[in-house]
């Protein structure tokens, strides 16, 4: 049964979306996958004269499903009950199938709402939820397998040497795993670029085979890699806690989580060393806020998965937040569209800084709206 709003609490009035796509500024591309665009949904809620603003990374259908089932749902709810929302979101969508797109859209409002309650309270967003410290760690993530030498080069010693970021991730195995000697070669030209003080990261997007990804370990250990994202399918746990048995560096994986369970899944198959998890995707930042207390639960600490300005504020708020992803496309995109974005000089960002309410974004229709498809 919908709980609606009653007596003087605010109630959300009405639910809207528009889609951006926006063009790469260069061919992107992973071990398993490359694109040339990269589209935004976009969700608003009001409530009265204040607006919330929430957004997701993925299909443009993504809005359609937040037209079409979530929008009458959410609307006449109290908007201070974000949780309420979001169960009744997650139960509506049953027979619609959850994870995937689905869980985008619910990830999008869900964030829109938390960024509409912090609004009416008048209070930045990391306020609302309770620092657990004022600097968050980022990681400059990018190094993609379409780029050649001198464009990885480059943007390396961009997050490093002019942003001060002592943290950096590049994308490994090209053409599922097939191209695994330019793979090594671009990790020696990394750890080149960055020098022996600058932290050192790959993602496979679950390109490899098991004993491929072990194989490999040696490789990462001569040149101090201490992270390896998704070395096998995150569908398949058996097989990174085996990669995770067989390499020195950190195994990690999260980021296609779209439910509480899968994450579940992860911690106990011991396939991970740090857990991702992505706001987006998970059900929002009240999904991604009971992932954190499963992995802290483990003894391990959680990453967060692209989208920074969706996740700084919350990630402010968790004890065990190891980072998050300054991913290259979202980040440009993000620092295009919205005011109030954050500045990762050092290697951290201060969410809540400014004292703005909310996560502080506001979207800039100049210079969003010729990007808008929907």
């Amino acid at each position: 049964m919908q709980q609606r709003a009653r007596g003087t609490d605010p109630a959300v009035d009405a639910v809207g979306t528009s889609v951006y796509r926006v063009p790469t500024d260069a061919p992107e591309g992973d071990g398993t996958l490359t694109w040339e665009s990269t589209t935004m949904v976009v969700a608003r809620v009001r409530s009265g004269d204040t607006t919330g603003l929430g957004y997701t990374y993925g299909a443009a259908a993504t809005a359609h499903v937040i037209d079409e089932q979530l929008a009458g749902l959410v609307a006449g709810r109290c908007a201070l009950d974000v949780p309420g929302a979001n169960e009744a979101m997650s139960r509506a969508v049953r027979n619609a199938g959850r994870p995937g797109l689905v869980a985008g859209a619910i990830s999008a409002v869900d964030i829109a709402l938390w960024d509409l309650k912090a609004r009416l309270l008048q209070v930045p967003l990391v306020g609302l939820l309770g620092a657990s410290g004022a600097e968050v760690p980022v990681y400059g993530s990018g190094g993609f397998t379409t780029y050649d030498d001198r464009q990885q080069d480059r943007q390396l010693r961009t997050w490093v040497t002019e942003q001060g970021i002592p943290r950096v991730k590049i994308k490994i195995g090209e053409s599922w795993g097939a191209a695994e000697q330019r793979d090594r070669r671009r990790i020696a030209r990394a750890r080149q670029s960055i020098g022996d003080a600058t932290e050192l990261y790959v993602d496979a997007n679950g390109a490899f085979t098991r004993k491929q990804a072990i194989r490999l370990g040696p490789h990462l250990d001569a040149h101090d890699v201490t992270w390896f994202e998704e070395p096998v399918s995150s569908d398949d746990p058996a097989g990174l806690a085996q990669v995770r048995a067989g390499v020195a560096a950190d195994v990690t994986a999260g980021e296609y989580g779209y439910t509480l369970p899968y994450f579940w899944h992860l911690l106990q198959a011991g396939a991970v060393d740090c857990l991702q998890a992505d706001a987006t995707r998970c059900g929002g930042l009240t999904v991604w806020l009971r992932t954190a207390a499963l992995a802290e639960a483990a003894g391990l600490e959680l990453s967060g998965h692209c989208a920074p300005h969706v996740h700084a504020h919350v990630a402010a708020a968790v004890p065990n937040l190891r980072h998050l992803e300054w991913f290259h496309d979202h980040v440009r995109i993000e620092n295009l569209f919205f005011s109030g974005v954050l500045d990762p000089a050092g290697g951290t960002i201060r969410p809540g800084g400014d004292r703005a309410p909310g996560h502080g974004l506001t979207l800039r229709a100049d210079r969003a709206d010729p990007y808008r498809i929907a």
